[in-house]
């Protein structure tokens, strides 16, 4: 359980470092991604993002684990 917590946690952080090279090629603004604004407050929900990014992920699990 604490592997587990320890890598959780590197990974939030390399994700964390990485978001502004994600947010440059376009990741987190595709067609698809859920936006509602209304007055002062706005909601954003990227779905097609988080599809893609577990796409990418499931294939890299199932690679490393071949």
């Amino acid at each position: 359980m604490q592997r587990f917590l320890i890598g959780l946690g590197l990974l939030l952080l390399v994700a964390g470092i990485t978001w502004p090279l994600w947010s440059r090629i376009g990741l987190g603004h595709l067609p698809g991604d859920i936006v509602y604004r209304r007055g002062g407050a706005t909601f954003y929900f990227p779905l097609v993002t988080c599809i893609i990014i577990s796409v990418v992920l499931s294939a890299l699990l199932w690679l490393f684990n071949r």
